[in-house]
């Protein structure tokens, strides 16, 4: 079971994930809705694992990515994006993010993420 953080600023995206994690016995340990929220959340939960949307109001995950790494450069990230993204996921990848999982998010893939990034 890994700690995990959620950080998507559409809510609908952060349950989906949220349910998804929980049936597979992972603990949410917090939410956020920006790159911003996932630093400072990052640094006072020290979560496990963090799946971070690439397209966010006030920082994107890209730069959210480069922000936790250079804090923190065991930090686990897991990025997610829409389809049509693939330069930015790429650039996710290159900053430090471990995996990426594409909306509308498929649960076996899902999983498959976290568990990979979980064994670096």
């Amino acid at each position: 079971m890994a700690k995990i953080l959620i950080v998507d600023d559409a809510k609908f995206m952060r349950m989906t994930l949220s349910n998804i994690l929980k049936k597979a016995n992972h603990e949410i340990v917090g939410e956020g809705e920006n790159g911003k929220e996932a630093v400072e959340l990052y640094r006072t939960l020290r979560p496990d694992v963090v799946t971070l949307d690439i397209t966010m109001p006030v920082m994107n995950g890209l730069e959210a990515v480069k922000a936790i790494k250079q804090e923190d450069p065991t930090a686990k990230i897991i990025i997610c994006s829409a389809m049509g993204q693939q330069k930015m996921v790429v650039e996710a990848i290159e900053a430090g993010a471990l995996d990426f999982i594409v909306k509308p998010f498929d649960e076996p893939r899902v999983i498959d993420a976290v568990n990979r990034v979980l064994s670096y």
